[in-house]
């Protein structure tokens, strides 16, 4: 299926790969007839989802299985009125109602708002207003169906609620019966445009609002690149990102790139995160390749991996983060597989990356995706040198490139703020060596101004997590009258320091850090906590312990 959409399919460096990269669109391209459907056309009996649960449940669903279960499922979400361009909200956990869902309403041209189960009424009512959201797909967990119940009465635009299960409260109409009793499904006859709007994230955000970014129907070719070249797929392999389909990720990872290439998706669905769960899934069921934020590879270093056969396993890739060197060097030695980088946003596809042919640098991102066109620029404009840092954004000035987001739904302030001038703006500071690569420094609102020096947080965390002590760890800056700011380390130690916690720890982490990077980036502040805040999708939010210490 990667034939049909690439010029040039084999890159053997990243020279040959930035000349002659490039991606053929169709002039109407819908995942769900020209990927799903045409795979269960072509090699109906294809593995494309094994799932599996915490109950000891599994399933294997080929492609013709999937065009069917989505067949049945856009049949019954068209009996409830929707339609071209209507807002429908998923929350369906790891559920594989999902991936029906998602394929159903891309075929009717509608829009997907996948959404966490972790959403508070509120967090419900606000999207449901933003959006006019006209239906809400979920799990039937009383947790989930009581915060949806709660936000009816101040969501005007909700026509229909539905419950997968295994609960279906009143007032909730039921999925599996819908999709039972549905009619056979008839192709609309109304024209999807590429350029219409397929998809919407509302950002989990580290500061603010959460911000409606609308992608169009091209936007999963975007991810050829994440999972025929970066995740280096094929037909044969079961691939496993880990990662809530509320959250982006999960497109990336669990979806669109992974599907056009053929492979199987492996999708464990589960309540709690226990690393030694994840390590025997992917021993039992021969998972091949693994993607996964920094802050699962933290945890399952610190399990005992000779315990698992893990020979089936061939490749990793990271991103939610910046990879701390030590995390990659721990992995490796235990596993002999070095962890390939990768850099995006919920507004883009991977953008910075390092490829199969590339040799890693621990620390670093990788070099730019040809698919964007990638700077580094300073506060005036200017596209630094080797060495020095500056801002990640993305030159539009040949046109749109295909992934990018369309905009900020129904907000073209903060779509002119991020996107203006040719140039969209990530908000995300790096440095770049004599050889390219880019090396994450931090959000710009984070980087720390201490006695005139600029100080990423991630330099700094990365030196701490060489220290068996810590677990994980924020930096932040802290007002100080006389430097203007100095560096704070929240920690999370391990275990066998936890007992050790007190002055002389933090005196030892300080040292640690002077001897391990330049001794001015030292933490003057350590407090040592039991877990530190994240957003959903698992990235650290400083901005709240900048918000805790101002209190």
């Amino acid at each position: 299926m990667v034939e049909k959409y690439l010029t040039q399919t084999t890159f053997t460096s990243q020279e040959d790969f930035r000349q002659h990269f490039h991606i053929n669109v169709p002039e109407h391209f819908n995942f769900g007839y020209d990927i799903v459907d045409e795979w269960a056309r072509i090699e109906p009996e294809k593995p494309a989802l094994l799932w599996t649960n915490d109950k000891e449940e599994h399933r294997q669903f080929t492609f013709a299985d999937i065009k069917r279960y989505s067949d049945q499922t856009a049949s019954y979400f068209q009996s409830l009125g929707i339609g071209k361009g209507d807002m429908v909200m998923l929350i369906l956990k790891r559920r594989y109602e999902f991936w029906f869902s998602i394929v159903a309403l891309h075929k009717l041209g509608a829009v997907v708002i996948p959404a966490t189960h972790l959403l508070t009424k509120k967090d419900i009512v606000y999207r449901c207003q933003a959006a006019d959201i006209k239906m809400i797909v979920c799990a039937g967990e009383p947790v989930i169906t009581k915060h949806i119940a709660d936000s009816l009465a101040d969501s005007p635009t909700v026509q229909h609620v539905v419950s997968v299960g295994p609960e279906v409260p009143e007032g909730f109409l039921d999925f599996h019966k819908g999709i039972a009793e549905a009619a056979p499904f008839t192709r609309p006859d109304y024209e999807i445009n590429n350029d219409d709007i397929s998809l919407m994230y509302f950002t989990s955000g580290t500061t603010g609002e959460p911000k409606m970014v609308a992608h169009d129907f091209t936007y999963p070719l975007g991810h050829i690149v994440t999972g025929y070249l970066w995740h280096n797929l094929n037909e044969q392999s079961l691939h496993l990102t880990i990662a809530d389909t509320g959250w982006g990720k999960a497109v990336w990872g669990k979806l669109y790139g992974q599907w056009i290439v053929g492979a199987n998706v492996f999708v464990y669905d589960h309540e709690k995160f226990t690393p030694a769960d994840i390590l025997k899934k992917i021993q039992d069921y021969h998972v091949t390749s693994l993607c996964a934020p920094p802050t699962i590879f933290r945890f399952l270093i610190h399990e005992d991996l000779t315990k698992y056969d893990l020979s089936h396993l061939k490749y990793c890739t990271i991103a939610g983060e910046a990879l701390n060197p030590a995390v990659f060097e721990t992995f490796k030695k235990l596993t002999g597989i070095k962890l390939m980088e990768g850099f995006g946003q919920t507004e883009t596809t991977l953008t910075v990356a390092t490829m199969p042919w590339m040799e890693p640098k621990p620390g670093s991102m990788g070099l730019p995706n040809p698919q964007y066109d990638v700077d580094l620029i300073d506060h005036d404009g200017r596209s630094v040198e080797a060495g020095e840092q500056g801002q990640i954004v993305i030159r539009t000035d040949k046109g749109k490139p295909l992934g990018l987001f369309k905009e900020y739904y129904r907000d073209p302030q903060r779509t002119h703020e991020a996107w203006h001038d040719d140039i969209y703006y990530t908000g995300d500071v790096a440095w770049k060596d004599e050889d390219g690569y880019l090396w994450f420094v931090g959000r710009a609102d984070d980087v720390i101004k201490s006695s005139g020096y600029r100080i990423g947080p991630f330099e700094v965390e990365s030196a701490l997590m060489t220290h068996p002590a810590v677990v994980e760890c924020a930096i932040t800056g802290v007002p100080d009258e006389i430097r203007g700011q100095v560096v704070k380390a929240t920690i999370v130690l391990s275990k066998e320091y936890k007992p050790k916690a007190g002055p002389d720890l933090v005196k030892e982490l300080q040292n640690h850090v002077k001897q391990v990077t330049a001794p001015y980036k030292y933490p003057r502040v350590i407090e040592f906590v039991d877990e530190l805040p994240k957003t959903i999708s698992g990235k650290i939010r400083r901005v709240e312990i900048r918000k805790n210490d101002e209190k």
